[in-house]
């Protein structure tokens, strides 16, 4: 018998969502006279990565349910744009028939196959990818530890067409291989992603914006969690186990290895941002080089050279961080 392989984790993504995936306004839930989601706002754009975060018990998961509309607000309305195609990966396992196989679970209709990222794979050599021994591929689901369901639903998940990828605490149980894989995959996925999870490394690595849910409020920051909490987010640890300390320095090694999905976008966008503010400080040259200007408005002239000094800050900021990045990706595709 061969034994199992290793875990080749790809995500089909689907045809193209239009750039409005999902808007909120002011959606509110709450159960039994409990307000659970307060009034909150948000809308996520064709690309976006949004994580999400709070205590267990603070709403992440009917917060997911809210804007992928298969839950129905008390308050304010949620509307999804065109095209969108969404794959949800359920931390309760509600997608799992626990009579059914692991073959029926990724061929319901029957036969030996289904196809992936439009090939076609055999069943037994896709379950391979995801760790599982051969012999696995006619066992019932309920023989499955909770690492392995997991596994397997993720396999499912992953080989559907979808824009939006909606996944739920899908870290829970996993073990670091397959957890290593999934950042990964992610990483590569050009759809829209919602990532609810406590393992923090792995929001970082993915992540755009995070929302966080303090159990009284919501609210929406720009960047993975570190990022949020340097802007002054506040909240409650999560109740969860901590990344073990050998599954944190994997991922303190993957940092070192590659940039991270924000890096690369960050490193992309910066040239347009560098051009922007080159041109605002310009502007500014050329308004305070007008003859006459402090004579005829001391305050606007005073006010123009603060801004200038702030676009001139913000411009070599922007430069060294450019210049930072480049560095270390060109220094890792040498050592690639």
């Amino acid at each position: 018998m061969t034994g199992p392989g290793t875990a080749k984790l790809t995500a089909a993504a689907g045809d193209a969502s239009g750039k409005l995936v999902i808007e909120a306004q002011e959606v509110a839930k709450g159960y039994d006279g409990t307000t659970v989601i307060p009034p909150f706002s948000t809308r996520i754009l064709r690309g976006d990565r949004i994580g999400i975060v709070g205590r267990n018990g603070a709403g992440k998961t009917t917060l997911v349910d809210l804007l992928t509309g298969r839950l129905a607000p008390d308050a304010g309305r949620v509307r999804i744009g065109a095209n969108v195609t969404p794959a949800v990966f359920d931390q309760r396992r509600a997608q799992l028939d626990p009579e059914a196989t692991l073959w029926q679970v990724l061929a319901p209709g029957g036969g030996d196959s289904l196809i992936v990222r439009g090939r076609s794979r055999h069943v037994v050599a896709y379950l391979r990818d995801f760790l599982f021994d051969e012999r696995q591929a006619k066992a019932p689901v309920k023989t499955l530890s909770g690492g392995e369901k997991n596994r397997l639903l993720l396999a499912k998940l992953l080989a559907r067409p979808a824009n939006l990828l909606v996944l739920d605490e899908p870290t829970n149980d996993l073990d670091m291989d397959t957890l290593d894989l999934l950042e990964d995959v992610l990483g590569d996925y050009d759809g829209t992603l919602l990532l609810v999870s406590h393992d923090r490394d792995f929001l970082d690595r993915l992540v755009t914006s995070t929302i966080v849910l303090d159990g009284t409020s919501v609210a929406e920051y720009p960047g993975g969690v570190g990022d949020t909490l340097r802007q002054g987010a506040r909240f409650e640890a999560e109740t969860g186990e901590a990344r073990p300390k050998k599954r944190a320095a994997a991922a303190r090694s993957r940092a070192a290895a590659k940039l991270t999905y924000a890096e690369t976008r960050e490193l992309d966008q910066l040239p347009t941002r560098i051009d922007r503010l080159g041109e605002a400080r310009d502007r500014l040259g050329a308004a305070l080089s007008e003859s006459g200007f402090f004579d005829r408005d001391p305050d606007a002239f005073a006010a123009t050279a603060r801004k200038l000094e702030e676009v001139e800050a913000a411009l070599a900021a922007a430069e060294d961080r450019w210049l930072a990045l480049e560095g270390r990706r060109e220094d890792l595709a040498r050592q690639g």
